[in-house]
């Protein structure tokens, strides 16, 4: 199966004719203390930019691999080599065509549900997301195994019928894991659908993992750049803010893997750069998209564009006009030429 926009995709514009690029500063807070295993900040720094019509965000995780914000800027202006770079480039083409023929990307799009993100082992956050529709719950683990241990006993024997997706970030050694996960009631345990990145990535050791403890294993981008090799993952965890989706997802049907595309914890353009990616990606593979990660906004303390994406519920809301959307946001913003 080949796709008609690979070749597009893999291009990234070099030349003189390339429209004058702006870009725009802004800070999310996260709500809680953490978000992830590999992360104490509360605060992070990004950019929107525009190249000629086009939008995209840059939202650089330096502790997950990325360069900081200045050194993709600097390399936007320059050899483009950072996937998250090259991404966002492809994202504001997209967007940018789009726009130019006043077309909403979302129109008559599907985009597959989410689970509920909780960063730390919270029951009111359990309670709230279930009374907000969700039936999947995924979980950041690796800080206090013993603690999160214990809320999955707990949040588990109340909600038997809830999933739960684990996310090590590769902080835990393969045993820790191991013990963790066999630590479990059985009941509990059958309630897990996968923990992504359990630990450092090996073919062998992520094998023995999943014979040990028959818990599904999912791989992220920690992993690279095993990710479009892994054989012993059952799902391959795809972020369209660093990943070329078709590439991937043909790459994990090709060996009976299961996708699952995420945001990058990032602004709410790029949260809906990877919902329309989703979206297309439940298209081009039917059956092969399962729950998504796209519902992050919550995640963070509110401001108009995470309050234009309303309610965190396992259906996107994408914001209606042109392109990604959010036109009149975007016209508020005060926008450097780079």
């Amino acid at each position: 199966m080949q796709s008609p926009h690979r070749r597009a995709i893999e291009r990234v514009p070099l030349s003189s004719n390339t429209p004058n690029i702006y870009f725009s500063r802004y800070r999310l807070k996260s709500r809680a203390h953490r978000l992830n295993a590999a992360s104490p900040r509360r605060e992070f720094e990004g950019a929107l930019i525009q190249v000629g019509e086009g939008f995209a965000c840059l939202h650089p995780w330096q502790e997950l691999g990325d360069p900081s914000l200045d050194k993709c800027l600097a390399d936007l202006q320059g050899k483009r080599r950072w996937p998250i770079v090259r991404r966002a480039l492809r994202c504001a083409e997209l967007d940018g065509a789009a726009r130019l023929n006043e077309d909403w990307m979302f129109e008559e799009m599907e985009v597959p549900r989410s689970h509920f993100t909780l960063p730390l082992p919270d029951r009111d956050q359990v309670a709230l997301a279930l009374e907000n529709g969700f039936d999947t719950i995924k979980l950041k683990v690796g800080q206090n195994l013993v603690a999160e241990g214990l809320f999955l006993r707990e949040a588990s024997a109340d909600h038997p019928t809830l999933r739960w997706r684990l996310d090590a970030n590769e902080k835990p050694t393969r045993e820790d894991i191991r013990d963790f996960l066999l630590s479990l009631p059985e009941a509990a345990r059958d309630q897990i659908e996968f923990i992504e990145d359990p630990c450092p990535f090996s073919e062998e050791g992520w094998q023995k993992l999943h014979r040990e403890t028959r818990v599904s294993l999912a791989i992220d981008r920690e992993s690279a750049p095993n990710l479009s090799t892994a054989k012993s993952a059952q799902v391959v965890i795809v972020k369209p803010a660093l990943d070329e989706p078709w590439l991937l997802a043909e790459s994990a049907a090709g060996k009976g893997q299961r996708v699952v595309v995420t945001s990058y914890m990032d602004h709410p353009l790029g949260q809906a750069f990877a919902a329309w990616e989703a979206g297309r990606l439940s298209l081009q593979f039917p059956g092969l998209v399962g729950t998504c990660g796209l519902q992050t906004h919550g995640l963070f303390e509110p401001n108009p564009f995470t309050e234009a994406l309303g309610s965190v519920t396992p259906e996107f809301h994408p914001v209606a006009w042109t392109g990604l959307g959010f036109d009149e946001l975007l016209d508020t913003l005060l926008w450097q030429k780079l």
